[in-house]
């Protein structure tokens, strides 16, 4: 694209980039002109009473379990 803008342009592969720069510079960002991105909650289906929270406790748990056992040299079932 510079090479194509440099023939267009007649100029500089240097005048060419620093023009291209300036000019992507001087625009808006993507992210400002797009509309905000929003996310839409769906329902979990967890059961009331169960923390999803308390799930990766649980798998913590379990992971530090598993490295103290192989620490200690238990084999794993």
């Amino acid at each position: 694209m510079l090479r194509d803008a440099m023939h267009r342009s007649r100029k500089s592969f240097k005048e060419t980039l620093n023009d291209a720069v300036r000019s992507g510079l001087a625009t808006k960002p993507l992210a400002a002109r797009s509309r905000k991105f929003r996310v839409k909650a769906k329902p979990m289906g967890l059961k009331a009473g169960f923390d999803p929270s308390g799930f990766n406790r649980l798998v913590d748990e379990l992971e530090v379990e598993s490295f103290v056992d192989k620490r200690q040299g238990v084999p794993s079932p």
